[in-house]
């Protein structure tokens, strides 16, 4: 199983934010898309960092209030973690629970061409199990009702 087998399921979109912007503007972009981090980039290709619900409470503990008008580049991770369409999910899953992240951006010749989750891992792998289950069950029941009385 590879990345791009979970990037032709879920699309290859991924929501971006400028470093310019605040951090205010990133939770307002986290809330309405429904996801738990936003990729930094001033062009939409170029990866620059990412900002995540975790770097918002870690700084919020630190800075309090005021963070969220800061801008996203004060309080995105620059040492992003990346990985290619033809990366096995086994080691994107390993590099994921080794530093302790969520979302890896997939990069495809330097250019941003997608974003995978932890969830979007445990989604694919379920469903993979799913099937292997059932091509298993079908061919218990076939080879069962085969057999001559």
């Amino acid at each position: 199983m590879f990345v791009d087998e979970i990037l032709q399921k879920k699309g290859h979109d991924v929501f971006t934010i400028r470093p310019t912007a605040s951090v205010r503007e990133a939770v307002q972009r986290l809330s309405l898309e429904r996801v738990g981090g936003l990729v930094v980039s001033e062009d939409g290709e170029r990866l620059q960092g990412i900002i995540s619900e975790s770097e918002i409470i870690r700084s919020l503990a630190r800075h309090g209030a005021n963070l969220l008008d800061e801008r996203v580049s004060d309080v995105m991770m620059q040492s992003v973690s990346t990985c290619a369409p033809g990366d096995k999910l086994k080691s994107v899953m390993a590099v994921m629970t080794q530093k302790r992240v969520r979302h890896m951006p997939v990069l495809e010749r330097g250019r941003l061409c997608g974003i995978v989750s932890i969830g979007d891992i445990v989604k694919h792998r379920l469903e993979d199990l799913e099937l292997k289950d059932a091509v298993m069950r079908d061919a218990y029941i076939m080879r069962g009702s085969s057999k001559s009385p």
